[in-house]
């Protein structure tokens, strides 16, 4: 069983679940764990592992978006894998719009799986190469946020992201630990996609007091056609 962490929820996010969505997150427990014998979903299997490192972390990296936007959102978490962070985002806001993209075909059967299972209906999928999306009218200059959990390299998560966020948009890459100097190199790369870096937050987590690092970054101009470029590119010849 998950344990609840109200106070602890309610101290570092300023939210905490109410009934409904405890129970949405002990189902998505349960059917991770069930799917993990045959899926290799995920390595964090303990009920407080769980917790802190698929639930609250997701939960952490929009907490600033949670508290202070009160209007609906849409965001599109790319490399979901088995759902993070955007099911407990989803769960966390119903009212925003969550598309959930993956290039492993399996992985987006197993989520799309849980939707009915969790009772959530703001959340669709999505199968394919964000290289490829980004470049579909229908997705670019589409979504409000675009959520990236240590997918890539930084740089490389900017060419994914930036494309598809409107302007005004926030890009929320989820890192380990981070430098200065890994800010000031990413500066360059995010200019040149239509973006600046809003901010970089810096944390730990509250059971494990592991180091976190969350970067923002904010859509302020139209980011060029040519970005992302070609499947694969970004990651054989980062910007």
């Amino acid at each position: 069983m998950l344990p609840e962490m109200a106070q602890v929820w309610q101290e570092t996010l300023g939210w905490q679940p109410d009934a409904i969505q405890q129970r949405q997150f002990q189902c998505l427990y349960e059917l991770t764990l069930e799917a993990n014998r045959h899926l290799n979903l995920t390595r964090i299997t303990t009920p407080m592992e769980f917790w802190e490192k698929h639930l609250w972390d997701s939960l952490r990296g929009v907490a600033s978006v949670l508290q202070s936007v009160t209007s609906p959102q849409s965001a599109i978490d790319i490399g979901t894998g088995a759902g993070f962070p955007g099911l407990p985002v989803a769960i966390a806001r119903p009212d925003w719009r969550i598309t959930l993209l993956d290039s492993t075909r399996k992985k987006i059967a197993f989520i799309d799986s849980l939707i009915p299972e969790l009772e959530l209906e703001n959340v669709s999928t999505l199968v394919g190469r964000v290289e490829e999306i980004g470049q579909r009218s229908q997705h670019r200059q589409t979504y409000d946020l675009a959520l990236l959990r240590a997918i890539a390299p930084a740089s490389v998560c900017a060419e994914y992201a930036l494309p598809l966020l409107k302007q005004g948009g926030l890009a929320i890459l989820y890192r380990g630990q981070w430098t200065d100097q890994e800010t000031q190199a990413l500066q360059t790369v995010v200019k040149k996609l239509g973006g600046e870096i809003s901010s970089v937050e810096e944390f730990t987590t509250p059971i494990s007091n592991s180091q976190r690092t969350c970067l923002y970054l904010r859509k302020v101009a139209i980011t060029p056609a040519e970005f992302p470029r070609a499947v694969g590119l970004p990651t054989q010849n980062p910007l």
